[in-house]
């Protein structure tokens, strides 16, 4: 858990993966003839410090440079990352979501590194996501997605389509068994796109359209087809008919199901851990399709990047690759993280004995990175919205989602 990858050198990578410890001591910590520190310095945040410690303490004992680990808020470290690097003062290599790439690359903060063969140790999709206008700028470590939670109880067997989830959910409603016939928690007052995304995809439609290697094109925004409009009618109708609710928020939501109150419940590996604590029986099952293609849900996967200003990045590449790229590493950032390792050995590994894992990596393979152009900034409020007022009842489908692309079309030119 994303693609084909472009921008992979082998002669490079042999290079990186053939230093020796002797080019990586001495007083500049680099390869003969080359300028470099002895000190790499990597922010990250405290959940997944303790997880790196031993790895650091082992390529500072291989190489003779030091891992300096600098705890940082995750929630503002981008900002903090776009607002140092040019300064000299940024880290050299930083822990930060996919989707924060596309405003790394326009701000010249971060460089390509090269992978080579090791790509495909990866899962196709995180490569996806971690690959910018041709070029790989990140070592994915964990993949996270959503996919539809039932109750076991109140839903036996799987539903194949939302047509039978709705049949099943309310049947159970009116049975007295449920209270809500299936869950989705959205904001009150933007929606959720990203939650309905995989109900979207299914009728065809996406939101930017993708090229060769899986990156976004974001001078091709492909949300005012004709497929979207047809999502679009879907939400007026699952709106008129309760199947969506606008006052169902995502907490609200992950107490109902935890309180046993539906049988369907889309959401992330995040609640799953109150959901056992309740004593839910449950399964993970594929997402649904509500149109006729394939439900794709969005993924999110965290990397480690390279700093554009990074003094040594022979030794910061050789500590990603070689280091970072490990099955002991990565399953140690499951450990503390509790989401599925991008590296596809270490996942096997979680999976076999994690059904839950499992589940959720098998429906993130069939997903699609949560594009990290910048173009993205401009689309969440006005789709959020239009997709808010169907489910609410308000309008002609057609006329409220194209008026949200005309909007989101002059944002992005400005």
């Amino acid at each position: 858990m994303k693609v084909t990858r472009t921008a992979r050198i082998a002669t490079a990578t042999l290079l990186v993966a053939g230093l020796t410890s002797a080019a990586l001591t001495g007083c500049s910590g680099a390869t003969p003839g080359t300028t470099g520190s002895s000190t790499l310095t990597l922010w990250t945040d405290a959940l997944r410090a303790p997880a790196l410690k031993s790895v650091s303490a082992q390529f500072k004992k291989d190489t003779g440079v030091t891992i300096k680990l600098v705890i940082k808020d995750f929630a503002t470290v981008d900002k903090d990352f776009i607002s140092q690097v040019p300064t000299g003062k940024g880290p050299d290599i930083i822990v930060s979501p996919h989707d924060k790439l596309g405003a790394y690359v326009q701000n010249g903060v971060v460089a390509p590194i090269q992978l080579g063969d090791s790509a495909s140790k990866y899962a196709k999709v995180a490569i996806q996501a971690v690959t910018y206008n041709g070029n790989v700028y990140g070592l994915p470590y964990s993949i996270e997605n959503i996919a539809m939670v039932r109750n076991t109880a109140l839903a036996p067997t799987a539903a194949k389509t939302f047509d039978d989830v709705i049949a099943s959910g309310k049947a159970a409603v009116a049975s007295g068994t449920a209270k809500y016939p299936f869950l989705l928690g959205l904001d009150p007052k933007q929606g959720d796109p990203y939650h309905l995304y995989p109900l979207q995809t299914s009728f065809g439609s996406s939101v930017f359209a993708q090229k060769s290697d899986g990156s976004y094109d974001g001078s091709k925004l492909t949300l005012g087809d004709p497929a979207g409009v047809k999502f679009a009618t879907a939400l007026k109708t699952w709106g008129a008919e309760g199947i969506l609710n606008p006052n169902i928020t995502a907490d609200i939501a992950a107490t109902s199901f935890a309180k046993g109150e539906s049988p369907y419940f889309i959401s992330g590996p995040w609640n799953i851990g109150a959901i056992k604590k309740a004593g839910v029986k449950y399964a993970i099952d594929p997402l649904p399709t509500a149109g006729p293609d394939a439900a794709k849900p969005f993924l999110g996967v965290n990397a480690f990047f390279l700093s554009a200003k990074s003094k040594n990045k022979v030794a910061a590449t050789k500590f990603l690759v070689n280091y970072l790229g490990t099955d002991a590493v990565q399953e140690k950032l499951y450990e503390v993280g509790d989401r599925a390792p991008a590296l596809t050995s270490a996942f096997n590994t979680i999976a076999a004995t994690n059904s839950d894992v499992q589940a959720f990596g098998k429906v993130g393979l069939n997903g699609v990175p949560m594009p990290s152009i910048p173009q993205m900034a401009s689309v969440w409020a006005d789709w959020g919205s239009a997709e808010l007022a169907l489910i609410k009842g308000e309008g002609d489908p057609a006329t409220v989602w194209n008026a949200a692309v005309v909007n989101v079309q002059a944002k992005i030119k400005g």
